[in-house]
């Protein structure tokens, strides 16, 4: 049984105002604001493109920049497994091991270990999984997991938490609440506070309104540096997604970043924008670009199917990345077919600079309170869908 703790007594944090949310604006409920961090400003909304192990798959960080990243996402589970966060202390962090001058936000390893399925065991005290690598048996802590974080010299750490599948019910959402509480508060006792560097919360509570509430609420009361919602986008549903975010995000702090952890698709960001949260994060850029998906102005687009063997347009006319400037969707075809490994580094390269500079417009249309008009623009093109001229 898990022993849950009323936190009446905020953690205290030594923090200074060098890692600081400012809010700007508001159009409605999207928010227009500026995270400041020990290793740069975010303009927020912001999408975080995904580096698993240090690296953003089949891309330059050169051309991260250049698409218009401000902070990146490495994952706890995979860098702890391998080469190891004691190896990456000693070069220096992660930041330094992949030669990334900007911020830089670990996730905690929970949802990585609940897809792991049989080969783990979760326990009041922390879970006990076994690698996808080789076997081995491990077992992460809240402690554990922070601990590993602080080596990773990661800007945003993660508390760790369990992420329950969907569905789920009631009685496991609520337990599974209560003992990512617990987790939120060890991970706030074992962080290591530096100027700069911040630390967040994760709402769970399933798609039960009384839950999320619940956690949001006791989350605060340990005071965080941001909070990302977590258990969303593991099969529900868009239109149940967004009903959650709104029962979520009323309940969450002014002041202090939001972020969707693991979503998503380009309508799926937008939808959440509407609904006050400020920060995303998704594979699906580079993980499409690897499969033959381009994200574009008119939807996605399949560059392997065999009408665009002939096809002397870009992907997107409306983009002016590398990729649409230099090539056209027969070549990009080819390449597919082909299975050049240059196909994946340009899809990749296209996909980072749509959802990119799709945020800077969201930023713009909220900065201008233009944003309702650009979301009813861009989704009637969205789902127009790509259709071949004659």
């Amino acid at each position: 049984m898990v022993i849950v703790v009323f936190y009446q007594e905020k953690v205290k944090n030594s923090l200074s105002n060098s890692f600081n949310f400012k809010l700007i604006s508001n159009d409605k409920n999207a928010r227009l604001g500026k995270l400041i961090t020990a290793h740069g400003e975010i303009d927020t909304p912001i999408f975080m493109p995904v580096g698993t192990a240090a690296t953003v798959k089949a891309m330059y960080l050169k051309d991260v920049v250049s698409a218009g990243a401000q902070i990146i996402l490495s994952n706890t589970y995979h860098l702890m497994l391998r080469p190891g966060h004691e190896t990456i202390k000693k070069m220096g962090g992660v930041r330094k091991f992949m030669g990334w001058n900007k911020p830089l936000l670990t996730d905690s390893g929970g949802f990585q270990i609940m897809s792991l399925g049989d080969l783990r065991k979760v326990e009041e005290d922390g879970v006990t999984f076994k690698s996808h690598l080789d076997g081995s048996k491990y077992f992460l802590s809240p402690k554990i997991s922070t601990d590993i974080q602080n080596a990773l010299d990661a800007t945003i750490t993660m508390q760790l938490d369990e992420c329950i599948p969907y569905p789920a019910s009631y009685e496991e959402a609520n337990r599974s609440m209560k003992l990512s509480l617990d987790w939120a508060l060890r991970s706030r006792e074992a962080f290591e506070h530096r100027d700069g560097y911040g630390q967040f919360g994760i709402v769970q509570g399933s798609i039960f309104p009384e839950l999320r509430k619940y956690s949001a609420k006791e989350l605060i009361k340990i005071d965080f540096d941001g909070y990302a919602i977590g258990g969303l986008a593991v099969g529900e549903g868009q239109e149940l997604m967004f009903k959650t975010l709104d029962n979520t995000t009323v309940f969450m702090e002014e002041n202090k970043p939001r972020y969707l952890m693991g979503v998503g698709k380009p309508d799926d960001i937008i939808g959440a924008v509407k609904r006050g949260v400020d920060m995303f994060d998704c594979v699906l850029p580079t993980r499409s670009g690897r499969t033959g998906q381009a994200f574009t102005s008119k939807g996605q687009v399949n560059i392997k199917n065999s009408r665009h063997t002939l096809d002397t347009r870009p992907l997107d006319n409306e983009c002016f990345c590398f990729t649409c400037q230099n090539y056209n969707r027969a070549y990009l075809h080819h390449l597919f077919k082909a299975q050049e490994i240059l196909g994946l580094m340009l899809l990749s390269l296209h996909n980072l600079h749509f959802y990119l500079g799709m945020m800077k417009l969201i930023r713009e249309a909220i900065k201008n309170k233009n944003f309702e008009n650009y979301e009813r623009d861009f989704l009637k093109n969205y789902y127009s869908g790509d259709i071949q001229p004659l």
